[in-house]
């Protein structure tokens, strides 16, 4: 997701399992300029508590962007508790709508356990199919991976555990430093 005179960042993979019952959504920590690793630890996956309801969000593409879109996020779900749908709407079409936001280079998985939405600032709010969600450079390597081991008997994290390793292996700006979040449903 870069645009004309962005300096090319790349380097994330966010990936949303639903299974038993939890929801997992797992993150990497690489952040490359170029072909350049700038930094190998970045938490790209966060627990918001809006009005005390847990919401778990990993984020790709400009840190400051997606930044500013989780504060907004968070603004939507306090005015709105327990509507996850309704205030990743809200969220949506203000990124849409406001110049200032519609420039903005990021995307959003986002959960409360129950729910589980794409955000994109094209404007959409995609609820995925068969329980898996995932964005970034290494996302559909992630979303391929964990497709396939879904109707393995392993648990939620565990199949995010090894589709991420799946996908650090291919994707040259994912890597293994992971941040995982579990959330009930």
């Amino acid at each position: 997701m870069t645009s004309e005179g962005s300096p090319g960042w790349h380097g994330t993979t966010i990936l949303a399992i639903r299974k038993g019952g939890e929801v997992v959504v797992a993150g990497d920590g690489q952040v490359s300029l170029g072909n350049t690793v700038i930094k190998g630890t970045a938490r790209k996956v966060r627990r918001l508590s809006p009005g005390g309801r847990d919401v778990v969000c990993g984020f790709a593409g400009s840190t400051a962007d997606a930044f500013t879109l989780l504060e907004r996020l968070e603004k939507k779900l306090e005015s709105l508790p327990g509507q996850l749908a309704r205030a990743c709407v809200e969220l949506a079409k203000d990124w849409r709508m406001d110049k200032y936001l519609r420039n903005l280079e990021a995307m959003l998985i986002v959960t409360d356990g129950r729910d589980l939405f794409v955000i994109t600032g094209a404007g959409d709010v995609l609820e995925p199919e068969h329980d898996v969600a995932a964005i970034g450079s290494g996302g559909n390597f992630a979303l391929a991976a964990a497709r396939g081991l879904m109707h393995a008997d392993l648990p939620a994290e565990e199949i995010a555990r090894k589709a991420m390793a799946i996908a650090a292996d291919i994707c040259v700006y994912t890597n293994g430093n992971l941040t995982v979040e579990t959330i009930k449903g």
